[in-house]
């Protein structure tokens, strides 16, 4: 997948969100970051997610409809669904590269669990 001829998909994060700020930096998008330090671009609904593959840790985005796209980086207040969350975080998040962390309530419905 690309944006603007960038390549979003199997990347390195920090390769990756270097080259997204210089998007940034262009004025061509708006990059923000959310609580978990995912980056993002609201006007396309984009989230820069990574997880662990062969290779290592690669990058994938997450997109949202155009009615989400207002604060999608956002795990709180935003419309990415709360299990999207899982697994790998872009950078440390509360001490952890993984999340949850053990021990955390979740609010997804009763018997329910990940897909993977």
């Amino acid at each position: 997948m690309t944006l603007d001829g960038l390549e979003l998909t199997g990347r390195v994060p920090a390769v990756l969100e270097e080259t997204v700020l210089d998007l940034h930096s262009s004025g061509a998008r708006k990059v923000s970051y959310g609580p978990r330090g995912n980056p993002g671009i609201n006007d396309v609904g984009m989230v820069l997610r990574v997880q662990d593959t062969a290779s290592g840790v690669m990058t994938r985005p997450v997109l949202v409809g155009r009615e989400w796209a207002d604060r999608c980086t956002d795990d709180w207040e935003g419309s990415v669904p709360e299990c999207e969350w899982l697994g790998r975080q872009w950078c440390v998040y509360n001490g952890s590269d993984v999340w949850p962390p053990p021990g955390y309530a979740t609010n997804w419905p009763p018997g329910w669990s990940p897909p993977f």
